[in-house]
């Protein structure tokens, strides 16, 4: 397993700082619908080719299946709002040089059972299992 890099003195990773940069530009430069949505395949082109291919079926499944939900890019990684909340996003495998691609899931998102349930789910091929529980998820999420 890759590990990130601590550097001295902040307690943050190289790969921390730079996703807290990405998100502070995000703030600062907020785009039209149609830029946020080529931000995120921009994004998504760029990642590895397991990760892509992952990454494209969560924005096929976000955009076409909910397709109220926005994509737009949340700390540099695609991300899918509803009524400007954050909702869900796919963190790829290379953003933190983890073993696998993370679907995460904010407060907004409406997965509650009982007193305790998964907010985030590691991903590490999308297969028609994976496929049909992510878009149950992401429907769920906005339910």
């Amino acid at each position: 397993m890759s590990e990130t890099t601590k550097t001295s003195g902040s307690g943050f990773t190289a790969e921390e700082r730079a996703a807290m940069r990405e998100r502070n530009k995000e703030l600062k430069t907020r785009q039209s619908k149609d830029a946020d949505i080529a931000a995120v395949l921009e994004k998504i082109a760029g990642m590895t080719d397991a990760d892509r291919a992952m990454a494209t079926k969560v924005h096929e499944i976000a955009t076409q299946v909910v397709p109220t939900l926005d994509p737009r890019l949340w700390y540099g990684s695609p991300a899918y709002y509803q009524d400007g909340k954050l909702i869900c996003f796919f963190q790829d495998s290379g953003k933190f040089k983890t073993r696998y691609a993370t679907l995460g899931f904010s407060d907004n998102a409406r997965l509650d059972d009982g007193t305790i349930w998964p907010s985030s789910y590691a991903l590490t091929e999308m297969t028609p299992h994976a496929e049909k529980l992510v878009r149950d998820l992401v429907t769920r999420a906005v339910d």
